[in-house]
């Protein structure tokens, strides 16, 4: 056998010739249901709005030839949105008339279940964990996947409802935190869904779905002391198409990096030692705690100016989050033995980390050139160093410098994971930190 010592070069199939039938067939159903949208609601839009709604179709087919789970996820949302609707029969006091709006289908029932689910999920991937058996995983696995249908359709029937209250009223339902606070939950969970089934393990949901469940613990909080749910008119300010492209990509980022966070904690869990996940995760937030109650403490006391009520209200619920938070961490610290065997290797860890801070970053910076844009429009100037901005700075920034040093300099390993995780703090004070404890142009978001 004579060896030459080159090698045949083959080449790579196109993906689209590796398309079938079902696959074009996905694509034109988009394609037909996005026409139908644009004939039936042309009039309610205007041209940004309708280039939205054109450019749907092929971003959610490419998606869904990507990702085959796509697919009956966008048709359940379909059967159950386009259900509802119909049963509505253009009268919104049929939410409380009709048993499948009034227990299952209506906004806030959907939205209702979507937080059970979630929280079930958590339980059911953690049992799954620790009793190191796939049976929980899988249930876990999905409870999550029905929380992401049943919350993506309480969003859509949701924008219909503001519609039926009226025409002035309608609108995309990213303009509060109740609805904010669903698009997190949803979006966190979808990418999380999808990096489990691209590296086939389910090890890594227990530690996502903690910051999910926290998530609904607040909306539900939220929905109860505030009455949240009820859907008010926009505020000048967000009566915009820029809301509708800016918010979304923004929440991409924010869902984003809290996954990275998460899976940076497992991949501590895996490989720190007890002591120093002890100092870093218990010891710093306590002291902090402790700070912010003691400083709430003599503003009550010596009622300092400056300092509402509110505020202290706020300090007072987000101390009691922290400390849910903490007692979560402390719960998996004291069961590090038992967990750290079942996860992923490093390597998948290490992947899963850099590609979610990648992906949120992309679309964390694109939501920022969107906001200047949004804000040269609405106040006149791209830039204003409101509370909201210099915060969204700070993040870009400790993402940017966290690639970058990924990229440049080879960072891995501990290292890096305790700066994803450090990261959760300060996307958390950008995202609703801001909004409890300072004002500005964004105050239309504060509790």
């Amino acid at each position: 056998m004579e060896l030459t010592g080159k090698q045949d070069y083959v080449m790579p199939t196109p993906f689209w010739r590796t398309l079938n039938w079902s696959d074009w067939a996905y694509a034109a159903a988009l394609t037909i249901g996005a026409l139908f949208a644009l004939n039936r609601f042309a009039d309610y839009m205007d041209i940004y709005e309708k280039g939205i709604l054109l450019l749907s179709a092929p971003v959610f087919s490419w998606l869904g030839w990507r990702w085959k789970p796509i697919r009956p996820l966008m048709a359940g949302l379909a059967v159950l949105a386009l259900g509802a609707i119909a049963l509505y029969e253009g009268n919104l006091d049929m939410a409380n008339k009709k048993f499948l709006l009034k227990y299952f289908l209506s906004s806030q029932s959907a939205i209702l279940w979507m937080s059970a689910l979630f929280l079930l999920s958590t339980l059911f991937y953690w049992g799954g964990l620790l009793s190191r058996s796939d049976f929980g995983a899988s249930v876990g696995s999905k409870l999550c996947w029905g929380a992401v249908v049943l919350g993506f359709t309480g969003m859509l029937v949701r924008w219909y409802e503001s519609y039926l209250i009226g025409a002035d009223v309608g609108h995309i339902p990213v303009s509060n935190l109740y609805e904010v606070f669903i698009l997190f939950s949803m979006i966190t969970a979808l990418f999380y869904l999808y990096y489990e089934h691209h590296y086939g393990t389910r090890q890594l949901g227990p530690f996502v779905l903690i910051i999910i469940a926290a998530a609904v613990g607040f909306l539900l909080w939220y929905t109860v002391s505030r009455e949240a749910s009820d859907i008010q008119p926009l505020v000048p300010a967000l009566q915009s198409w820029w809301m509708k492209i800016h918010v979304p990509a923004n929440f991409i980022g924010y869902g984003t990096f809290a996954l990275a966070s998460m899976v940076a904690w497992a991949y501590l869990l895996r490989n720190e030692s007890k002591a120093a996940l002890w100092v870093g995760l218990v010891g710093v937030p306590l002291g902090l705690l402790v700070f912010a109650w003691a400083v709430a403490g003599l503003s009550a006391v010596w009622a300092v100016d400056g300092v509402s009520p509110n505020i202290l209200a706020n300090l007072k619920t987000a101390s009691w989050f922290a400390i849910g938070l903490a007692a979560m961490f402390s719960f998996s610290i004291a069961l590090k033995h038992r967990i750290a065997a079942r996860l992923p290797e490093n390597t998948i860890l290490d992947d899963v980390m850099y590609k979610a801070i990648a992906v949120g970053f992309a679309f964390f910076t694109i939501a920022t050139i969107l906001g200047a844009l949004w804000a040269a429009e609405a106040w006149g100037g791209y830039w204003s160093w409101d509370p909201k901005e210099t915060w969204a700075l700070i993040v870009w920034l400790n993402y940017a410098a966290w690639l970058h040093m990924r990229l440049m300099k080879g960072l891995r390993g501990q290292m890096a994971a305790w700066w994803a995780l450090v990261g959760l703090l300060v996307t958390t004070f950008a995202f609703l930190g801001v909004n409890m404890f300072l004002s500005g142009l964004h105050s239309y978001g504060e509790l």
